[in-house]
Parts: structure tokens; sequence; C-alpha cells
């Protein structure tokens, strides 16, 4: 279970508006005479494949899993299925639209969500022969698909709608004529997500289906969202969940419990009680015990999620991860139940551990990957057979995440879905910086140099700030780093203090007091790369996403060091930020003391429009036109202070992408790029910004 961390992951002009100068042109998407590019481009984004979602069957010798590959032609990154034999790494396919496979307890069988004319459907494959069959007809999309023990049930997740809220009622329309829409009534605290957008009537809700079809058996009802991960205990008849349910459900922002349902009644017992998140529970093999992820809510800006253990009814919990120092992603019981295992980062890097219920852990896997491409960001997905073989993403800086196994004490790679596209470029290489904060912390970070590069020379920087902030980057591929790295800029990125994977006490060194030292970390590590004489320091650019475009906005605002800046989906003003992003409650609630109203100076002296005056650099405003995270309008109210202030900027709008969904189009993550690099080529080799205040803290 993820730790909640909502940021931060005029002219406007569109995207392939800011041209290239030609020497970054050819760099960056031009062929030479002689044959293709042999840097990466921008066109590259389309030949890209990434594993996601490993299953391995219960017997350990075949994994299905996710390949999401671009579609030029749909510019869209495509989801099919595929199936691994363990012992070969044979690959076959599978399935060639397909989501979420999950395989029946005697591993004859696959169920998994694909779409079937405008929606997502459930279906259910027999491996042996190949064939399939629908088993659900929905208006929702199902989701968190889990089998019953005897195989013969599906239980899954599924929006039900529901009716809009009416006030009065419209005069009677006549016949034929054509009127304006009806009016939209919004009376829910949260009535907007970032992705879906406006929130339609109607509830998430817990469903159970027979394997081989048939109608859908509604369970949960009522005016809340339940959620999966689901479990079923080992006779069947009940079903753990997690949901915000109660009389104030609407004004919970993470105190989520978990709920048991008994599938034969309905009946439903709440079997967690305390302020704060309990989510993802499992049952273990024989039912007799529960784990659970959560952790007790102090209104901190971060807190580490725990694995839980406690009896069938979750009584007596006690916490097996409290020592480590680290946030618990997912969690999987061992077939034995004497064990775990469990997924969380540690210093950039995510691992897979095995964790006993006394609490001692052994690290298994230590390379996990995946989740996006544009940026390196911690990520992966792993499952485990009931000989406790492992299947996960994994990877490095040189290529997207594949499929790798675990068995016996060693990691095997099964897959190499880019070998032939990166075997014909030449990739930036990555390698880590020592980097040391002004106040002596270690602060973990890592450098791409451009293809070519040789040790001696300088070459233009681009710090690249990771989002969150209660985030973490590690030594992963990213798409953003090797087309900055192809225009011939060196790309630095770092874990600052607020990072995770460090600890809470480091994370919480920016609690109510963001953005502040980290600051300091940024250009410690920036110190560093002009240091080991790899960065000029008379080419020095910034770039960061959501909490990283915070950082970026803060610090044009604080020194003139940098030549230009591309502050991408930022928050400026705390004060309309906490009141226009999507969920309500969290920003005053976790990241302030007090409610916008009751300190506005507070939220103000935080915000980087209060050092608008002081900014002197070149800054390009990046966001996506349904972004409700970290909206539009402070993307837009920056561009309007910068021109006011007669600082030179331009706003580029990624058209119909939210904040998470800022790069998922292939073509438009490649022209996000290419706008930047335009923007800091204009500035490259120019004269230095005039001085600006001195910087404080």
């Amino acid at each position: 279970m993820r730790r909640l961390a909502f940021l931060l992951a005029c002219t406007t002009v569109a995207l392939p508006a800011l041209a290239l100068p030609a020497t970054a042109q050819q760099q960056s998407n031009a062929a030479p005479a002689d044959g293709p590019s042999r840097t990466f481009t921008g066109n590259d984004l389309f030949g890209l494949s990434i594993a996601a979602d490993p299953q391995i069957s219960p017997d350990g010798r075949t994994i299905v899993y996710v390949r999401r590959t671009g579609d030029i032609m749909t510019d869209r990154m495509q989801s099919s299925l595929w199936l691994i034999d363990v012992a070969s790494g044979k690959q076959s396919p599978f399935a060639t639209n397909g989501s979420s496979p999950r395989w029946s307890p005697d591993g004859t069988r696959v169920a998994y969500v694909a779409t079937d004319g405008d929606r997502s459907q459930l279906f259910v494959r027999w491996v042996a022969t190949g064939a399939s069959a629908r088993v659900t007809s929905l208006p929702g999309d199902p989701n968190s698909l889990s089998w019953s023990p005897d195989g013969t049930r599906l239980a899954y997740v599924a929006k039900v709608a529901g009716e809009a809220t009416k006030l009065g009622k419209a005069p009677a329309k006549p016949e034929g004529a054509k009127w304006a829409e009806p009016l939209e009534v919004i009376d829910r605290v949260t009535y907007r997500n970032d992705g879906p957008g406006y929130r339609k009537p109607g509830y998430s809700h817990l469903f159970v289906a027979a394997a081989d079809g048939g109608a859908a058996r509604q369970l949960t009802f009522g005016n809340f969202d339940d959620g999966g991960p689901l479990s079923w205990s080992a006779d069947g008849r009940t079903i753990l969940f997690s949901a915000i349910r109660g009389a104030d459900a609407e004004r919970q922002v993470m105190n989520s419990e978990v709920i048991a349902v008994d599938v034969n009644s309905g009946a439903m017992r709440t079997l967690t009680s305390r302020d704060g998140p309990d989510g993802a529970p499992r049952f273990s093999r024989d039912g007799s015990r529960i784990a659970w992820i959560g952790f007790d809510d102090q209104r901190r800006a971060y807190t580490n999620a725990e694995l839980y253990v406690g009896d069938a009814n979750a009584a007596a919990p006690r916490s097996l991860t409290a020592s480590l120092d680290r946030s618990i992603e997912d969690a999987l019981w061992a077939d034995d139940g004497r064990a775990l295992y469990a997924s969380y980062d540690d210093k950039g890097r995510r691992k897979i551990a095995r964790v006993g219920l006394d609490g001692r852990s052994t690290v298994l896997a230590d390379n996990l990957a995946g989740g996006g491409l544009d940026r390196p960001y911690t990520g992966g997905d792993f499952s485990v057979s009931r000989g406790g073989t492992i299947a996960y993403t994994g990877g490095d800086a040189s290529a997207p995440a594949d499929v790798w196994v675990w068995s016996g004490g060693k990691p095997r790679r099964l897959t190499n879905l880019n070998q032939v596209l990166t075997a014909s470029k030449t990739l930036a290489p990555v390698r880590k910086v020592a980097v040391t904060a002004p106040d002596g912390r270690p602060i973990n970070a890592w450098l791409a140099t451009p293809p070519g590069w040789q040790p001696g020379t300088r070459v233009p920087l681009i710090l690249e700030i990771h989002g969150g902030p209660h985030s973490a980057y590690g030594p992963m591929f990213a798409t953003d780093v090797q087309l900055y790295a192809s225009g011939g800029y060196a790309v630095l990125w770092t874990n600052p203090r607020g990072s995770t994977s460090y600890g809470a006490e480091f994370a919480n060194l920016i609690d109510k007091n963001y953005p502040s030292q980290d600051y300091d970390d940024l250009m410690a590590a920036v110190d560093a790369t002009i240091a080991e004489g790899v960065a000029d320091p008379n080419n020095l650019f910034v770039t960061g996403g959501s909490g990283g475009g915070v950082l970026t906005s803060w610090i044009v605002g604080k020194t003139n060091r940098f030549k230009a800046a591309a502050t991408q989906k930022p928050v400026i003003n705390w004060i309309s930020e906490s009141l226009t992003m999507d969920n309500t409650l969290f920003t005053s609630r976790y990241w302030f003391t007090k409610l916008p109203w009751e300190d506005p100076m507070g939220y103000w002296n935080r915000s980087p429009l209060s050092l608008v005056g002081n900014v002197k650099t070149p800054t390009l405003v990046v966001v996506g036109s349904e972004d409700y995270r970290t909206p539009v309008s402070e993307s837009e109210q920056y561009y309007a202070a910068l021109q006011i202030a007669n600082v030179p900027t331009a706003l580029v709008k990624v058209p119909g992408a939210s904040h998470g969904g800022f790069t998922s189009r292939p073509s438009q993550s490649a022209a996000k790029a290419s706008a930047i690099l335009a923007w800091f080529d204009r500035y490259r080799n120019a004269a230095p910004p005039a001085a600006v205040a001195t910087p404080t803290n």
C-alpha cells in the first residue's frame, strides 16, 4: 500500500511550437544521412516495451505478465498478456488485449481484464486449450480480481452508477427542442479526481461471479467506495477488503479500515478501528491469520506504512516492521504461514524481503523496477508461488523493467524486451555521485553523462527534481534522462531530504516546512558535479515535475545560477492549491498546521509565488490541461506573474493530460521533453541573468 503522496508525483504555445536549434534538432529527432540515429530520440518512445504485474502460477512453473508497448498508430501504450516458461525462459503470447492477470488456485486458468467494445470486462482463459470466455457484462471496469479457494468463483470491485443530485428542475422541454445541457449539482467533499476527472454519481462495490460465467452478485452497498485487494478465507465464506465507511466517511482522508464481508449474507464486520489507514488485507493460506498494511495517523507529512499481523479477526495486532524504518509497499503470505514476502524502498532501490513472524527480515532481491518510463522513480511488482519462487519486475538504468525470477537464493532475468532497440543505441551511462549536504547528511544522487562524453570535458547540466515530495528516484531507466543526455546535457537527479526510502526521520525533515533545506541539498548535488569536473558552472539548468516543479520555482526565486528553468505542473500558491486540488481535505490537514484563512502568511511564505519578484531566470511553465492534482490555475498564475515581472517565459499545455497521466501518450512525452530542451538551448552559453536578492531559507 503506497503512502498517500498527493503531489507531488498570456500566450499558450502548442507542444511542437518551441523550435529546436539545428544542432539539438539533429541530435534528438532527425536521422543522419548514413542511417538511423545512434542516440536516443523521441521516436524511440514508440519502440519501448515495459513489463508489469508478473503473476507466477501456483506450481512456480509459468509466469503470466503484462507487456506494455508503444503503438505509433494510436499513440498509446498498449497492454497484452504473455506467458513465460520459468525453466527455459521461452515466451508465448497469451492475450493481445489484457491486464490484471490472476491464476486460478489449481493453475489451469487465468482471469484477466480486457476491453470488449468500449468497456472493460472480466475474462477467463483455459491455459491448456487457449479457449476463453467473458464472465461479466458490466457498466464499470472490474478491478482487484481474486479467485475463491475452490476456483469456482471470482470476486472483484466495480463501480455502481448512482443518481445525480438535483436542485429544482428546468421547465418542460418541447419535443424536438435543442436545449442546453442540464445543471450539474456538486455536493461531495471530493468531487473530482486526477485522471478520471469530475466524479460521476456512484460508488465502487464488491461483486462475486461464477468463474464459468453467469450473473454477478453485488456484496456491498451504500454511499462508500470499497476497494481491493480482495482476499478470501480458506473456507470461501469471507472476503477481506478495505474502505472508509461511516457517517463522516467523506471527511476522512486516510482513515480506511479492514472489513470482512460474509459471501452468503453480505453481513460486514469492521476488523480495525484506529485513526489511520489500514488496507491491503490478506488471509494466510490456512485462514488462521490476517496481514495488512497501515499506520497511526498523526497528521505528519510522512509516516511509514507498517506490516501488521493479527488473528483471523485482526485481533491482537502487532507490527512486524516497526524497527525496519521503511514503508511497506506490498506483502504476500508465504505458503507455510510462517512469514510474509514484503516489498519496500531502501535508499533509492525497491527490495523484496522475507519477513518472519518474529520480525526478522532477509532481503531476497534488490533490483526491482517498473512503473513509468519518463522519470527514474522507484517501483516494481511481484508475486510468489506456493514453493516460494518469486516473479518480479526488475532492471536498472540501461532499459525499462523486465521480468525476473528469484529461486534458490539467486535472481535470474527472464526477458530482455528492449534488447534490439537498446543494442542499436548509444545510451547515456549512469553512475552514482557522492553528495554531502551543508549539515553533513549524505544525499544520494545519480548522474547521466551524454553519449560519447569524455572525462575532463565539462558539459551543460540539467538538475531534474522528483515529485512527491515524499517519493524517491533511483538508478533506473528514464526516457526524459536519455532524451536530455542525447541533447548534449549531463542529467543529475537526487533524493533530497523529504524523500522516501531513507527512514521516517529523513522524510519528515520537511514536515510543515516545505520547501526549506531540501533546496540546500539540491544545490550541494549541483556543486558536487561541478567539483567532479563534469558540469559546466556557466551552463546550469533546472527542471522537475509536481513537487519537483515546486522546488524548481522555489530555486529560481532563490538564486540566479541557472541559465534557464522549466517548472512542470507546479504548486505556486499553497492557498489556491489547497482549495482547488482534487483531494479537498489533504493539504491543509497534512502539510500545514492551520487552515488557509487562519494562517494566510504561513501558506504564503512557503509559496514560490512569494519569490517571483526575485526571479530573473528564463522559466518555462509546463502543465497538463486536465491536471486536477496541481491544477492548471497554479501554472497559469505563475506564467502571468512572470509576464508581469518581465521574466522570459512561455506556457506549454499538454492537451488532455492529467497530473498522473502527464506523459502517458508517447508523442506528448517526447514533445514535452523536446520543448524543454528547446527552451534550454535558447539560453545555453548565453550571458547569465542579472543578480537577484541574496538567497535565504
